[in-house]
């Protein structure tokens, strides 16, 4: 059995090259003198997220899994029933052999309230069709493969302030009402897990006027955090 351990605050790199790479991208569109509402292009213009794929991937190389199995920007196509692939953004074929499959998302403000239903959205669509493959063999002889699904979530008086909800013809669930979209997306990832439509999931928040401080993030909920997060992962891979 594989010792495994997780420093405290393991994705700090990550957090802080995630802001950095924004103020980056935003920067270069001002100087082409462009305009993007929302700061869309400072996600479209690059890998924001490539920290924390590194992370994750030193991370699986630590219990001896060959690097070369664990793939992060080619190869991450896999089948899917509803489509005929999709790109992952961490993927593990050991021995041929489907092992792992990770979602890596974020979501910075203001608009909060769309880009919520995009990413719910494309979440359980990812799952249920991949899980669809998965049972009509597309990944041969491949055991039950880990799933798993993080999100970066920016900690802002926005995504921290009750949201009202809509309610014309019928009641929403009671956890919804007065939910902030932290909340929101706690409630979210959660049940991702519990309907087994994810093996595990991590929820982060972040302050981007605390990016460079070494505690640049936060962690709603201890059964969403990244040690157990990552945790799960790696025993399924070791």
């Amino acid at each position: 059995m594989v010792a495994i351990q997780v420093e405290p605050y393991v994705f700090s790199e990550a957090v802080r090259e995630f802001w950095q790479s924004r103020d980056d991208a935003a920067l270069k569109q001002q100087q082409r003198g462009a305009s993007d509402q929302g700061g869309r292009s400072a996600v479209t213009a690059g890998r924001h997220l490539d920290g924390f794929s590194r992370k994750i991937v030193e991370s699986i190389a630590a219990t001896g899994v060959d690097v070369e199995e664990v793939h992060t920007n080619t190869k991450v196509e896999l089948p899917g029933f509803y489509r005929p692939s999709k790109e992952w953004d961490i993927v593990v074929v050991r021995a041929g052999q489907l092992r792992a499959a990770i979602e890596l998302k974020s979501q910075v403000g203001p608009s909060f309230g769309n880009n919520f239903n995009n990413r719910t959205e494309e979440a359980m669509g990812s799952a249920l069709d991949i899980w669809t493959a998965f049972r009509e063999g597309a990944f041969l002889d491949s055991p039950t493969p880990f799933l798993g699904y993080l999100l970066l979530l920016e900690d802002s008086p926005k995504s921290r302030s009750p949201v009202e909800v809509k309610e014309p013809h019928f009641q929403v669930f009671e956890e919804f009402l007065d939910a902030s979209y932290i909340k929101r997306y706690e409630l979210f990832c959660r049940k991702l897990v519990l309907e087994r439509q994810y093996t595990a999931a991590c929820f982060l928040t972040s302050d981007r006027q605390l990016a460079d401080r070494p505690e640049n993030y936060s962690e709603p909920a201890l059964d969403l955090s990244a040690e157990r997060f990552l945790t799960q992962l790696l025993r399924h891979v070791a």
